[in-house]
């Protein structure tokens, strides 16, 4: 098993270093849900499927992440505190590339 160091800043203002396999097609969505960073329930709503921007991120290092897919575009133009780092934690796998990768996730409302 590959794994990375992720920092993730939880909505609380805390931050965590985690580790992230890069062996498993886990996204960033399901790495929060696994170390528990955000209560349950508020995060992942509709199951990684770019559906409702409850897992919202900034990204917060310069990691080259790729374009934004047209359905992560359409749901970050419908949801609330959308900034030009914003990015669905559901559509970014952990790749080891992602190396030292900082996120902020986004305020729940």
């Amino acid at each position: 098993m590959s794994d990375i160091k992720v920092g993730i800043t939880d909505r609380d203002g805390n931050h965590h270093l985690v580790d992230a396999p890069t062996d498993m097609n886990m996204n960033l969505m399901e790495l929060v849900r696994t170390y528990e960073l955000a209560p349950e329930g508020t995060i992942g709503v509709c199951g990684g499927m770019a559906m409702c921007a409850s897992c919202q991120c900034y990204i917060e290092s310069n990691h080259n992440l790729g374009n934004r897919s047209e359905e992560e575009e359409a749901m970050l133009a419908e949801a609330f505190n959308v900034e030009d780092n914003s990015r669905l934690g559901c559509q970014i796998y952990i790749t080891s590339q992602l190396n030292g990768l900082e996120i902020k996730l986004a305020p729940e409302d």
